[in-house]
Parts: structure tokens; sequence; C-alpha cells
């Protein structure tokens, strides 16, 4: 009798122990490890003590619900039931439970079970119409393609990938698989802590096996959900910091990309509340605003998304963004299509079980309008975490569908459909794309946007049948460029490309494929091209004047080049005259080989034996092999235009501003506004 009742008392002392250990866990936010314990003092507890197993069996449910194992989950559920510890929630939690194993008619009797105890609850009744619609609505699909890449998964999670690149050939994602830093545990998740990997497409369009990133951007902490700014230089991504004695509660870090590598990424303060969760970041595509998951106050209930404005590495004006998007419920994962399409997961929405994938697209009266895409870009499962190819509904998104753990995976997607988009270049003429600079595009329909511009100096936008846009390209220290496309119907999607070399305001300018007869200064007809490109560059900038220089190569005597030269650079002026460019805007100048050319660093890719600041000199042609010697002279037969003033016809005899600005409107207009003139 003693050993029996001491076998009870140290049984019990062990179910105290797993208890204060899995609440301890619990309010830390390690599930895995919660779970765990929990269900050691369910299995220690005797089944007569019908109120503590029920106590533990609903914990466990709950651990098990925060790390997505729903199978488990729904069987602690049933336990809850059976030892009678139920209410309306403990039916609700089951039924969402089934509806994520897809077990659509259960779900929808459970779901029932909790209204009947909760009637008043608009939120239930919601959620039992979207189980009894689900597996109709499954049924009825949609056009989506979805495929499991397995060269991207792993055993264990991977999911958040986002596409990067200016051709969109790298792929990051998070993954907890055994490669990723540090060897602990998580107590979260029971797998180890998750890192980002990236995979690189090869020239074949083959991905290649995922790496782990190991310059500092990754540490033996949680890293992952990455996302980009427009110019590619920075990564957003959630951080959770591992401290034994305190709840792990998720960051937003920023890293800055050097040297092409990612160095240790930097919190991002979002707000002076140290006690709530900022995860998922994405960035709005004109880069102005970070979107974010949060569970800070002021929200509608759960996990709210919210964004804050991004203004010179600070951030300032938190917004929750209320109805319609958020819910009692979870809304997480926020991203952007680059047409301005808000993608988010929710499970306060209906839908086909889990987190579901919504679209919030801006209406006419400017409020978001929610649209589900259904099934199979939504499933049973938890579906999250989009990521698209330029303009194309295509891309990559995680799911943990038909997964008994509850991991999740990644999965690529493509909605077909006919779209026609504008891809533009600006780049220095004669020289280097430029990032910097941006395009104002204007359509007769009211399109009034701007566009940023990548890292190679492209842009891209989608365009409408019927529509005739405008685009003007503008950096600082360069001439406009502006370029008018009329954009028709098509059967088949369609890509429209425009080159929008800009003019230095700095440095000559060559005018390409201008051709003399010999020994002439006759222009030939095959000039025209060149010459109509600068009259229309100088027509989009009226307030420029020019030198319009003519040069020669060394040969012959100086005063005969000087003069030939002189007489070529008329030639030009008279043509851009003749087409409408008023004659004090011009300065013909004719150097002969007083000028020769200095090598820019763009033509050193063309001819590597020249370097840099090189000086197309009479003696450093002289040192040349023959054959470089005639490139050498042709480089220097040239004819170039160098920006005088910018200010040109701007001011009276008086020297006053002909057009006064005019005062700013008391009501204040939208910042991307765009006006082309």
């Amino acid at each position: 009798m003693m050993t029996v009742c001491l076998i009870v008392l140290l049984t019990g002392c062990g179910v105290d122990r797993n208890i204060k250990k899995g609440e301890k866990f619990l309010s830390l936010g390690e599930y895995y490890d919660a779970a765990n314990q929990f269900k050691t003092a369910y299995q220690r507890t005797p089944p007569k003590d019908r109120k503590q197993r029920g106590e533990m069996a609903n914990k466990m449910a709950q651990a098990y619900e925060r790390i997505s194992s729903s199978q488990r989950a729904a069987a602690a559920y049933r336990n809850v039931i059976r030892y009678k510890q139920d209410n309306g929630d403990t039916h609700r939690q089951l039924a969402a439970c089934l509806m994520k194993e897809g077990d659509y008619a259960e779900a929808v009797k459970e779901y029932q079970i909790a209204l009947d105890s909760m009637p008043d609850n608009q939120t239930l009744v919601a959620e039992l119409e979207a189980a009894k619609t689900a597996s109709a609505a499954k049924e009825r699909g949609s056009k989506y393609i979805v495929s499991r890449i397995d060269v991207f998964n792993s055993r264990r999670q991977d999911y958040s990938p986002m596409l990067y690149g200016d051709q969109f050939n790298q792929l990051y994602f998070t993954s907890t698989r055994n490669e990723a830093q540090g060897d602990a545990i998580s107590g979260i998740t029971g797998v180890k802590a998750g890192d980002i990997f990236v995979s690189e497409k090869d020239d074949k369009g083959k991905w290649g096996t995922p790496q782990d990133i190991v310059s500092g951007l990754n540490t033996k902490d949680d890293e992952g959900t990455p996302a980009f700014s427009v110019d590619g230089r920075e990564m957003y991504i959630t951080q959770c910091k591992t401290d034994p004695n305190y709840p792990r509660y998720a960051q937003i870090a920023v890293s800055n990309r050097a040297d092409a590598s990612w160095g240790a990424a930097k919190k991002l303060e979002i707000s002076r509340d140290s006690l709530s969760n900022f995860a998922h970041p994405a960035l709005s595509p004109d880069g102005n605003w970070l979107y974010f998951t949060s569970d800070m106050p002021g929200g509608k209930g759960g996990l709210d998304i919210w964004r804050v404005r991004l203004s010179g590495g600070t951030t300032g004006g938190v917004e929750n963004l209320g109805e319609p998007i958020n819910t009692p419920g979870d809304e997480e994962f926020p991203t952007f299509r680059p047409n301005g399409d808000l993608y988010f997961s929710s499970n306060g929405h209906g839908g086909l079980g889990g987190l579901d994938i919504f679209i919030a697209k801006v209406g006419d009266d400017h409020h978001y309008h929610l649209e589900h895409p259904g099934y199979p870009l939504n499933s049973q499962g938890d579906d999250f975490g989009m990521t698209f190819e330029g303009l194309h509904n295509r891309g990559f998104f995680s799911s943990n569908r038909g997964d008994a753990r509850g991991w999740d995976h990644i999965y690529s997607f493509e909605l077909p459909e006919v779209i026609q988009t504008v891809k533009g270049w600006v780049y220095e003429m004669d020289g280097y794309e430029l990032p910097a600079a941006q395009v104002f595009m204007v359509g007769d329909d009211g399109t009034n946007k701007k566009l940023s511009v990548k890292g190679d100096g492209s842009f891209e936008q989608e365009v409408k049948p019927g529509v005739t846009y405008i685009l003007l390209a503008t950096c600082d220290g360069y001439l406009n460029h502006k370029e008018e496309i009329h954009v028709t119907p098509v059967e088949d999607s369609k890509e429209h490309t425009l080159q929008f070399p800009l003019a230095g305001i700095h440095v000559p300018v060559l005018i390409d494929n201008i051709f003399y007869d010999f020994d002439k200064a006759t222009l030939r007809p095959e000039s025209e091209k060149a010459l109509d490109g600068l009259v229309k560059l100088l027509n989009e900038n009226p307030n420029v004047t020019i030198e319009l220089s003519a040069h020669t190569d060394y040969i012959g005597s100086a005063d005969y080049n000087k003069r030939l030269s002189q007489r070529r650079a008329d030639a030009v002026v008279a043509y851009l005259t003749a087409h409408g460019i008023a004659r004090d805007r011009l300065t013909p100048v004719g150097y002969g080989k007083e000028k020769p050319k200095k090598i820019r660093k763009k033509l050193t890719e063309k001819y590597p034996w020249l370097k840099e600041n090189d000086v197309l000199t009479e003696d450093f042609i002289k040192k040349l092999d023959k054959e470089k010697q005639e490139i050498a002279n042709q480089l220097n037969r040239r004819t170039e235009f160098t920006v005088l003033r910018t200010t040109y016809g701007m001011f009276d005899d008086k020297g006053n501003l002909k057009q006064q600005p005019k005062p700013k409107p008391k009501k204040p207009i939208d910042d991307d506004e765009i006006i082309i003139e």
C-alpha cells in the first residue's frame, strides 16, 4: 500500500513539473516544447482525473495549433471533449483544425455546435458558412496552375520565397533544413532555427541547389521572410532573438548589400512598443511604405497588417490597414504584385481552411476590395508568402498542404492571362545605366504614375490596350528623354521595349552615326536618323543651348582639318535649324585635331586595349599597331555636343523669369501627381 501511495505521489510531483515547464515554454512562445510537456503531463495523469486530463489536452491542442500540427491538435481537442472540459471555443478550434485537414463535413458539425453556444457571434456565423461552401469552392477551382518545386524543398520547413535580381534569377527563402547555422533545436518548432537560403537560375533556366548565406546575414537565431527594397540594395527580414528568460518577440531588421554580399541585419525601429511582434515585411511598389504583420494594440484582433512610412532610413506614422483587410482573426504575410495589388493571408475571411491567400485591389472609390483566388492557389492548409516574376501573374508561394507534420514547402504558381507591358532602359548616352533616374508615365485614360528604375536601369509597367502613353525619363545631371507609345489589342501577351538614352550635362556627348562624304562637309542620308534624334532631344529640352563640335583625326594639316571640321559643324547646325531649332541655341565649332578623344570607361568594354582617361593623341596612336591605329583615328573623327546653358528662354530682357512660379495650392495635392508638358 505504501509503495502504491509513493508511486502516486511521485507521479503527481512529475506531472506538476511538466505543467510548470509547459506553462513556462508557452509564455516564452516555445510551442513545440510546451506541447511535449503538456503531452507528458496528460499521459501521467490518471484517466479518472478527467478534469486535469481535459485541461492538459486543451493546452496541448493550443500548442500544436501554433506549430500548424492540425492533426495532433484535432486529436487533442477531441480528448478535451471526451473528458467534458469543452466549451464553444473548443468546438470552434476543432472545426478550424478539421478545415485544415479538408474534412469540411465534420467541420460544419463542430461549427454548428459552437454556434449553438454562441448564437450572437457573427464571425462564427461567417466561419460556418465558409465551411458549408468550401467543398463546392474547391470543386469549382480556378485557372491557376500550381506545382511543388522539389529543388527548393527539404525535409523541414521551406517558406516565404522572394524573387530577386533584375532578371528574377535568384530566389531567397526561409528554411530550417539541417544546413542552417547553429546546432540548437528550436523550442518553437522542434527543428533548427530558420536561415535565409538562396537558389540561382542558370542560363538554361534551371534552378540550382539552395545555399545558406554565410556573409553575416544569418545567425544562430531565426531569420526569415525576406523582402527587398526597390533598388535591391536592402533586404528586410523577420528576426527572432533567443533569450531563455523572456518571451520571443519577432522584430524586423534590415541588411544592406555591399560588394555583392549581405551584411548583418540591424533592427528597424518601427514603434516604441517593445511587447509586440513585428514580422513579415513587404515594400510597396513605390518603396515609400513598409507593410508588416503585428499584434500591437489598436488592431482588429489577432495579427493585423499595418504599414509605416519609410523616409531616409527612418520610419514614421504607423497605420493599421483596418477593414476590410483586417479581422478579429489573423492577417499575415503581406506582399505586392508590381501593379499595386496587395496579397495577404488570413484565417479571418473564410476560405478553404487555415491561412488562405486574398487579393486586395484598390477600386475606383479608392477603397480596397477583396478577392479570393480559389483552389488550387488556396487549399485546406496554410497558403502564404507570394512572390511575382515581374508584372506577370506567376511566381512562387508556400503552403503546408498535404504535409502531415504541418511543414511548409515552396510551390510555383501561374495564372495564364494576356497582358501587355512596357519595359524600358534608362542609361547615359555613351555610358552606363542610370538607376537613380525616374520615369513619369501619363496616359490619355487618366494614368499618372511615377515609376522607379531598377539597378540595371530598367523599369517595367503594365499598359492597357487602346491607351496612348507618354513616358518621360529624368535624372539629375542629365537632359530629359521622352517616348510615346500607343497600345493596340493583342491575342497573346506582349512586351513593348523602349530606350531612354540621357545626355549628360557636364560631359561631351557623342552623336553616333553621323556620316559625311569623304573629305567633305556634305551630310550623307544615313545621318538623318541620328540628327532627327538630336532634334527630338532639343525639342524635349527647350531651355538648353549646345555647342555642336566636329573633330578630325591627326592626318593632314591643322589648318585644313580645322576648316573641314568647322564646315561639318555648320552643316549639322544647318540641318537642325531647317528642322525648327532656333539658331541662337546652337554654337557650331570645328576643332580639327585640337581635341583628341578622351576615353570613357564604357568604351573600354568594346576596346579592352584602351584604358579609362586615355587621350588619343598622335603620339599615343602611333605607338599602336596598324589595326588599332585605324580604330583610334575613327574614334577621333566624331561629332559631339556639349550643353552650354539650361536657362535659354527662361528670362526676359530685365533678367526676370518669364514664367513666375505659381503659388502653392491651399489644398495639398498627391505627391505622385505628374504633369508632362
